[in-house]
């Protein structure tokens, strides 16, 4: 009978495993009797301070250690993946997923669909609970896997299944329950597609999930992102001003009901919705601490009030800046934002700083933020305009650790292209004065090309 292990492709130095003389190519097969799942099992298992590892060698034969060690000493293990188990994809059909919206041709990690919950507590990303099973759940409560970041959508059985093509999309959502008895921390996300999750519908998932307040700490509420590639998917459109005006005054009618109740408000429309609606960003307080800023709640409230902070304290500090001749990229809704803030920082202290609005023509002019640009669409924007010295680019154009944007254009190429010294700013508003200034960020090493 074939046994099938993890696989250790390394050994830490100077550790319990290096010391013990297992080496690369062994295979974990089990920890105090248990099979290894996952990093989940892993983890748990060795925190025991009396240890029975069980290792198949190359040659087939099985060796047991056995011994003691601190509780919180690591073994020294390396293994081939963080997870030590395949993601789990994801199982629905959802009338309104971006990667069914995504051209043809691009590099095939952009079309993977995870819906894992390991991922939701070590990457922070949303799941919809439809292939979990019992187990799966008993194995978060188990592990205190908190918080867990859950796609709602909504909590109508009938619409959630219809809105995710799934027949188990309505009965997981009892999984709430579970969770919120066993106390493990929550997050929502709610894509709101009009006409079909929003107005009264989504008044009722509000009232529903806030039952789970405090233990669930938030909910967003994110508009449906639309490409130009939705030929044969469901028909959908885009949220209008008006229309963002509603959702708004929807959550903060919540807000107002809900704070005195739980101390938190719970409930946050995303940045995207104040930009639409061309309405002031709520204050700081609002946002409980900005729990859902990778989703787009908080992201420009957060921006504004660091910037602030530091073109006041450069105020006091008699700060004399280099008058310099910049450009910086955005889309087309966060630009007049974005525009503001340079324009603070020229008439405090001189120079002069373009701010572009760029169309996305990649994935069609209804996609309208930054963190979709493509470099295509740079390049062909602004070839021939007056960039200054330096271009600016926000950091979310691109995943972290890479310098390609969603189209495989590198930063180099686009540099040539445009002929300009480009930076790539990170998200804090004070990186982004450091940035105006010519400053080094100390927040993220900020990446220069040229």
């Amino acid at each position: 009978m074939s046994i099938k292990g993890q696989m250790i492709v390394g050994v830490e130095k100077h550790s319990i495993a290096h010391k013990l003389h297992i080496k690369k190519g062994d295979e974990l097969l089990s920890v105090n009797g248990r099979r290894i799942e996952d990093i989940f099992d892993y983890d748990f298992l060795i925190e025991d301070t009396q240890i029975s590892l069980e290792i198949l060698k190359p040659n087939g034969k099985v060796k047991v250690y056995e011994f003691e060690k601190d509780e919180a000493a690591d073994l020294g293990l390396i293994f081939a993946s963080s997870l030590m188990d395949d993601y789990k994809s994801c199982a629905n059909k959802c009338i309104f997923c971006f990667i069914d919206q995504m051209p043809p041709g691009m590099r095939d990690t952009l079309y993977f669909k995870d819906d894992d919950s390991r991922l939701s507590f070590l990457q922070g990303n949303y799941i919809t609970l439809t292939n979990m099973k019992d187990s799966d759940i008993e194995r978060i409560i188990a592990y205190r896997m908190e918080p867990i970041n859950i796609s709602v959508h909504a909590t109508d059985p009938d619409l959630r299944c219809e809105m995710l093509k799934n027949r188990r999309a309505g009965k997981v959502l009892e999984y709430l329950d579970r969770l919120y008895e066993a106390g493990i921390k929550m997050n929502g996300q709610i894509v709101l597609c009009k006409g079909i999750n929003d107005g009264e519908q989504l008044k009722k998932t509000v009232k529903d999930l806030s039952k789970y307040a405090p233990v669930m700490e938030s909910v967003s509420v994110v508009p449906v992102g639309l490409t130009k590639y939705r030929e044969n998917l469901y028909p959908l459109e885009p949220f209008s001003k008006e229309d963002a005006c509603e959702v708004i005054d929807i959550i903060e009618e919540f807000q107002r009901e809900l704070y005195p109740e739980n101390d938190i408000h719970f409930i946050h429309a995303s940045d995207e919705f104040y930009l639409l609606a061309q309405r002031d960003f709520p204050e700081e307080e609002r946002y409980d601490g900005y729990l859902q800023l990778e989703n787009g709640v908080g992201m420009m409230r957060l921006l504004l009030e660091e910037f602030d902070y530091e073109l006041e304290t450069r105020k006091k500090e008699n700060f004399r800046a280099v008058k310099r001749d910049i450009s910086i990229a955005t889309g087309l809704l966060p630009a007049p934002f974005i525009k503001s803030l340079a324009d603070k920082y020229m008439d405090a202290f001189g120079g002069d700083i373009k701010v572009y609005p760029v169309k996305n023509k990649f994935f069609g002019e209804k996609i309208t933020v930054s963190g979709l640009l493509c470099g295509c669409d740079i390049m062909e924007q602004l070839k021939g305009q007056n960039l200054g010295d330096e271009m600016l680019l926000p950091v979310n154009m691109f995943r972290v650790g890479e310098e390609y944007f969603l189209d495989d254009v590198t930063v180099y190429e686009l540099k040539d292209e445009l002929g300009v010294k480009i930076s790539i700013v990170p998200r804090s508003g004070e990186a982004l004065f450091k940035a105006f200034a010519g400053e080094e960020n100390t927040d993220f090493r900020r990446q220069i090309y040229e």
